[in-house]
């Protein structure tokens, strides 16, 4: 029997006949516009009340029971209602100009309505030929960034999800450019005791075992010994490993270090390793005036991930990735699956499904497009020297507070501090901090994280939100004073006791 003839055609249901099915979810114009006009009102009033907002809203703002999907259609006021009454002010308010926590760049309202577009007009932006115009214009936002990295004209890049996924295509393509001369089981990845986590999970996506990666240790401010990387690549070789890769950081997680990217990509010239160059955080600030020494050594890298999402203030799920030799992105991941036609590389007709595993991908330059489209470039250069001004501000004041003792002085715009008083044990001290950083955030004016930095508690400062100026580290700054004067009177009299 023929498949067609397993379930034959039942009478009065030719394709003319069909009944129409789920057709609420075909909005007309004016339900879209509706549906966007019962929004706006939320939206402006939590933005217009971004200052007074907690820089921490807790976890328990209010019943969840009710956010299960549902079989029943609501209406889109008691939904919005939901949404913003007991899920938007749920955890770290990341928006908000007191949040000096983890890396979060506070998401520019601007982006979001180009995020509007970009998801009702659904462009696929895999291929050239699906959306040329859309295609170019992610490219012209590529070409941007591969400028004010100083690559080359060659260079080549993507916007990704994030730093995470921008590290995985970088080992990726360091891996591949090895053209099979590879022994996995005997690959060295050089990385730092300060290296983001996500190095080591992309590592092991690609096939690398854990003894592949092998740690440097940082100096006191956080930084990779270039002398101890090239002892290390030394005593692999001589031992028969494959020095394959180094990666190098711009802008640590716990203190916002920028490694020697100088003398380790002289290292990776000399030694013909893949120097790949981890500035997830602190690449744009490459922008600043202030930045610019610091992070010239940036084209020397072979690849680079950013993270518009951070110093560029985008929303979450905006990262990027740059390679110096656009031609071993591509190669990398190049395959002719014929499914929608000829692949397109010349000049701007660039097909993104050559250059990474992401085909079904969103149309994420349109969100970094708009804002510099509207505003030019000039209001973020200005923004991120504000930032480093900030922090080094805020870092000569903490430094004045007797109680107070700086563990890393800001590179970029982290700092990190710790009450101190001379006499107290180590536990004593971690206690105290603890207590110091519990009673900060527990005000909500702003919201700071602790950390480890040599074995010793801190606490944890960032200055990069858009909304973040001097008013704000300000107010986290008399805080601080405040609460450490109490500290130390405490302690002492504790101590005289």
């Amino acid at each position: 029997m023929k498949p067609s003839d397993q379930n034959p055609p039942q009478a009065g249901t030719t394709p003319g006949s069909l009944p129409q099915q789920g057709s609420e979810l075909e909005l007309s114009t004016i339900q879209v516009k509706q549906i966007i006009h019962d929004t706006i009102p939320y939206l402006e009033q939590f933005l217009s009340s971004i200052n007074e907002q907690d820089s921490c809203q807790g976890v328990d703002s209010g019943d969840r029971s009710g956010l299960a999907v549902s079989h029943a259609p609501a209406d889109i006021n008691s939904t919005l209602d939901q949404l913003f009454s007991t899920v938007v002010p749920s955890g770290y308010n990341t928006t908000s100009p007191g949040f000096m926590g983890f890396f979060g760049g506070g998401g520019l309202p601007q982006a979001a309505i180009a995020d509007l577009i970009a998801g009702v007009v659904n462009r696929f932006t895999g291929r050239w030929a699906s959306a040329p115009s859309a295609v170019e214009l992610e490219l012209s936002v590529i070409r941007w960034i591969t400028q004010m990295a100083g690559y080359p004209a060659t260079a080549m890049g993507l916007l990704t999800s994030g730093g995470s996924q921008s590290n995985l295509i970088a080992l990726f393509t360091a891996r591949e450019s090895y053209a099979g001369k590879l022994d996995m089981g005997k690959a060295r990845i050089y990385v730092s005791d300060q290296v983001h986590f996500s190095i080591r999970i992309a590592a092991k996506m690609c096939g690398f075992p854990p003894h592949a990666i092998r740690e440097v240790e940082t100096c006191a401010l956080g930084t990779m010994q270039s002398s101890q990387l090239h002892q290390f690549i030394d005593e692999d070789k001589k031992k028969g490993w494959q020095p394959a890769c180094i990666v190098a950081t711009a802008g640590t997680f716990i203190t916002g270090a920028v490694d020697d990217i100088g003398a380790i990509a002289a290292i990776a010239q000399q030694e013909q390793l893949w120097l790949h160059l981890d500035a997830a955080y602190g690449g744009f600030f490459n922008l600043a005036e202030s930045g610019k020494p610091i992070l010239a050594a940036m084209s020397e890298c072979d690849s680079i991930t950013l993270d518009p999402h951070k110093s560029l203030f985008m929303p979450y799920g905006t990262g990027a990735l740059l390679v110096k030799d656009g031609a071993k992105l591509k190669h990398a991941h190049d395959i002719d699956a014929d499914f929608y036609g000829p692949l397109q590389d010349q000049g701007e007709r660039v097909d993104f499904c050559s250059y990474t595993f992401e085909q079904s991908r969103p149309w994420r330059g349109l969100r970094i497009w708009l804002p510099l489209k509207l505003h030019g470039v000039a209001p973020f250069q200005a923004m991120l020297e504000e930032k480093l001004q900030l922090a080094r501000y805020a870092a000569r004041h903490l430094a004045g507070i007797a109680a107070i003792e700086l563990l890393a002085p800001p590179t970029l715009s982290v700092l990190v501090f710790r009450f101190y008083q001379p006499g107290l044990s180590h536990q004593q001290l971690t206690s105290l901090n603890k207590r110091l950083l519990e009673t900060i955030n527990s005000r909500n004016a702003v919201f700071l994280m602790g950390t480890q930095v040599k074995g010793n508690f801190g606490i944890r400062l960032c200055v990069l939100s858009f909304r973040t100026h001097l008013s704000h580290v300000q107010t986290a700054l008399d805080e601080i004073e405040r609460l450490a004067v109490e500290l130390r009177d405490e302690s002492s009299m504790q101590a005289g006791a």
